[in-house]
């Protein structure tokens, strides 16, 4: 028999409709011979089923709904897709383990550290081989550093992102100190905790990966040039970039890159595809590797880089999505 599989999108952040073309991308790559799919829009305490053209309400108890003919529904995988929370900070992880359900992803720990960003910073620094931008760490109701002090250790230009947050919602490129405390502010919007960064000039590319089996396999490198002055929201989904699949990169660097985003998520123990993105600094074929973020939940759509790499592997995302349910079952 077919397994039944809730495509879990939508969340509680900014990214909600992201979350859901995420979604779409997703039902369309299910190998469709194996598996039943229904897309689990989440907002807040709504949680619906879309099912046969009709929208159905979700028990929290168990998972399931009872579509229009009264036919109880359950689910045998969770694949969750959300961009922010609840589904890529530990949340609804706690909530599919009480209940025994498998799902897509790394486990509460995992996702509740990578979610931090200032915290999976503060945890991958004792490994002396990562390369971390220094940063300050500031929260709502709480004394923060003079903008002088924050100016003096990290330089300008500096970046000014939400602690907690994704497709660069809230992300402020900040030139002078007087353009600091608004770019603080407009973060806070998005997060309680704000994380202000040094900027590392170089090229920018991002390396996804999953589990198979026993092993980590990482797709080819994406190259991302835009037009904009840093990769912000504008440039990921109004087509104001180049994603340059394999990146234009020597192929030391890229073995050197590959094998950073095994280890990395070895360390963590991570579940499911994961994206890490990365700044390149220096001497070309000699570069510094810098770690700028990990995604646990990377976008889904077909323009998405998680779908260019696996092409550019010569895979199938549909087989990579069988691999990642089958793993958990």
């Amino acid at each position: 028999m077919k397994k039944t599989i809730a495509i879990v999108a939508g969340g509680d952040s900014s990214e909600h409709d992201v979350s859901l073309r995420s979604a779409e991308g997703i039902l369309s790559f299910m190998d469709k011979e194996k598996y039943d799919c229904c897309v689990v829009e989440l907002q807040g305490l709504e949680w619906t089923a879309h099912y046969d053209g009709g929208k159905y309400a979700v028990d929290r108890n168990d998972f399931s709904f009872a579509d229009a003919d009264g036919r109880h529904h359950t689910f045998d995988f969770a694949y969750i897709t959300i961009h922010g929370t609840p589904g890529e900070n530990g949340i609804l992880q706690g909530y599919f383990d009480l209940i025994g359900l498998p799902y897509s992803t790394s486990g509460v720990l995992v996702e509740a550290l990578t979610f931090n960003k200032h915290a999976l910073n503060s945890y991958l620094k004792v490994y002396p081989d990562l390369h971390i931008a220094d940063s300050f760490l500031l929260r709502k109701g709480h004394p923060h550093p003079a903008d002088s002090e924050i100016v003096e250790k990290l330089g300008l230009p500096c970046f000014v992102k939400p602690n907690a947050g994704g497709s660069s919602f809230g992300v402020s490129k900040v030139r002078t100190a007087e353009e600091l405390r608004p770019a603080v502010e407009k973060a806070m919007k998005e997060s309680d905790e704000v994380m202000v960064e040094r900027m590392i000039s170089g090229t920018e590319i991002t390396c996804g990966c999953y589990r198979k089996g026993n092993d980590i396999v990482t797709f080819p490198i994406t190259e991302v040039v835009t037009s904009q002055d840093f990769f912000d929201y504008d440039a990921k989904y109004n087509h104001k970039s180049d994603e340059i699949t394999p990146a234009r990169i020597a192929p030391e660097t890229a073995r050197r890159v590959s094998d950073m985003t095994r280890r990395i998520y070895g360390i963590l123990d991570c579940y499911g595809i994961i994206r890490i993105d990365y700044i390149l600094s220096g001497e070309k074929g000699k570069e510094q590797i810098n770690l700028l973020e990990i995604n646990t939940t990377p976008g889904m759509t077909g323009a998405s880089f998680i779908p260019q790499q696996v092409r550019a592997a010569g895979m199938e995302m549909k087989d990579v999505l069988s691999d990642i349910i089958e793993g958990k079952s």
